[in-house]
């Protein structure tokens, strides 16, 4: 895990917040996720959980499998996926199992954080892991989360 990213980092980054403020608009829990390749989106997504009463609508699943249906192909491995919130163990080892390349996160999940926060999946010995940059514009990330709860609780 590193934290050093580009000025493209944060710009893929501020569009996974751009689907991470659309999901908070519908009543879901503010991710959002987008898939690049070759400096190009080729998906973006954020959860819908509630919307389609699917557990695994998460927003870099829902992205990753766009993406691989635009492509064709399962295997994500020129891929960077960017999203807002340190994925799960399900979406890890999603992200794994798809072979992606590159994971870019923003803020880091204390209570499931499966990239280094928690557990660290891509340190198993599951085949090839990606290279992963944590903190992408962490403190907006963050505060979509925050915000979004904050209203929750009201």
């Amino acid at each position: 895990m590193n934290r050093d990213y580009t000025a493209a980092d944060a710009a893929f980054m501020r569009l996974a917040l751009d689907e991470a403020k659309k999901a908070a608009a519908e009543g879901e829990t503010p991710v959002g996720a987008v898939v690049v390749v070759g400096g190009e989106v080729v998906a973006a997504a954020y959860n819908k959980r509630e919307q389609t009463g699917d557990i695994t609508a998460h927003a870099e699943l829902m992205a990753v499998r766009a993406a691989a249906a635009a492509r064709g192909d399962w295997r994500l491995s020129d891929a960077t996926v960017y999203i807002t919130l340190e994925p799960c163990p399900m979406c890890a080892g999603a992200l794994l199992a798809s072979r992606v390349g590159r994971v870019v996160y923003g803020a880091k999940d204390p209570v499931a954080g499966a990239m280094g926060s928690v557990v660290n999946l891509p340190r198993y010995p599951l085949g090839r892991s990606p290279t992963v940059t944590v903190g992408v514009l962490e403190d907006e990330c963050r505060t979509v989360l925050q915000d979004f709860f904050k209203k929750c609780r009201k």
